[in-house]
């Protein structure tokens, strides 16, 4: 079987968007990129920056409620049939509760085909692209750098420290043709 899922998972400004943009036009087909800004972004006003939603500390720490996670289930439930009913998916994701976040996209993925891909980067360079970016609470790329990877494992990992979007995209545009000619591994 052949991916039809690719998570990429990173902190904060460690890249993963602009590799989701690389591997639309690398991949053959149509592949969506969906992800945690765009959940964010689709929330009530009432479920941003309240205790029941998300909010986000003025040192770049992200708290979730109870509501939000509830919503957080749906849509990784939503995303995993979107991809079931035939149309592949780039997941742009940041896993704050490390393992157990995973093990919740786990859940809602089991019978699909999955490329879990880390998306790592300097915490130095990674504050400043949030900087650049000045879209993010200041703190957040160096709170999350390690966070999000806390007890997750990987079929590939990416560093975008040194390495550009584009050569990762790559690297991991090779694992998905590699798994499509071999089958998924034993």
């Amino acid at each position: 079987m052949s991916v039809q899922v690719i998570v990429l998972n990173g902190g904060s400004s460690a890249g993963k968007s602009s590799i989701a943009r690389h591997l639309q036009a690398l991949l053959p087909g149509v592949w969506l990129t969906l992800g945690t800004d765009t959940l964010v972004a689709a929330l009530p006003a009432s479920l941003r920056e309240s205790g029941d939603g998300i909010t986000f500390a003025a040192d770049g720490t992200v708290a979730t409620g109870e509501v939000f996670r509830r919503v957080d289930t749906a849509w990784s439930l939503g995303v995993a049939q979107v991809a079931r009913a035939g149309a592949p998916v780039i997941v742009d994701e940041v896993f704050l509760g490390g393992a157990a976040s995973q093990a919740r996209w786990q859940a809602a993925l089991a019978d699909l085909e999955v490329l879990w891909v880390g998306v790592q980067c300097d915490p130095e360079v990674a504050a400043a692209r949030e900087a650049a970016r000045g879209d993010r609470v200041t703190g957040m790329a160096r709170a999350q750098a390690a966070l999000v990877h806390r007890g997750v494992q990987y079929d590939l990992t990416v560093d975008t420290t040194g390495r550009d979007a584009l050569a990762c995209a790559h690297l991991i545009a090779a694992q998905v043709k590699a798994r499509a000619v071999s089958g998924p591994p034993v």
